[in-house]
């Protein structure tokens, strides 16, 4: 699923994605869909499969298959007013949170879980932490730690 506008707004869009997705699946590679969706979407499947009936940066749906090579580990959804909303007032550049949000969801993909406890949120967001400074993207989380 491409929402049309994601093209328009981001020009290699595509590229992003899948060079953010590998370096969260490092040396392994199975394979895993993303779908660039609208808010309105978001919104819908949020609200069918989490019961918050708003919008949300980015939805993950596990397969429920191991991570392996050649088996498929799941859907990404991002939500394209919302992520463009949240970079805006996050002060980042679209692309970079973009990066960011496909980065986080195949984590949670691979297993990790960040609202399980503050410690398995401290390990996600030091592994998010790494593999964005592997693309050159500052942390995302500079702000919330009191940083620059």
């Amino acid at each position: 699923m491409l929402d049309a506008a994601w093209r328009r707004a981001l020009p290699g869009i595509e590229r992003l994605v899948r060079r953010a997705a590998r370096a969260a699946l490092g040396p392994r590679r199975p394979s895993l869909a993303v779908a660039l969706a609208d808010d309105r979407r978001v919104r819908t499947l949020n609200a069918r499969d989490r019961a918050k009936d708003k919008p949300t940066n980015v939805l993950s749906y596990p397969s429920g298959e191991p991570p392996k090579a050649g088996g498929f580990l799941g859907d990404i959804v991002l939500a394209r007013q919302t992520v463009w909303r949240e970079a805006k007032a996050q002060g980042k550049t679209p692309a970079d949170h973009v990066a960011h949000l496909v980065v986080h969801g195949t984590l949670h993909l691979l297993g990790h879980d960040h609202e399980t406890s503050d410690a398995d949120a401290e390990r996600m967001e030091a592994l998010e932490r790494r593999i964005l400074a592997r693309l050159g993207i500052d942390d995302p989380y500079r702000d919330e730690r009191g940083g620059a």
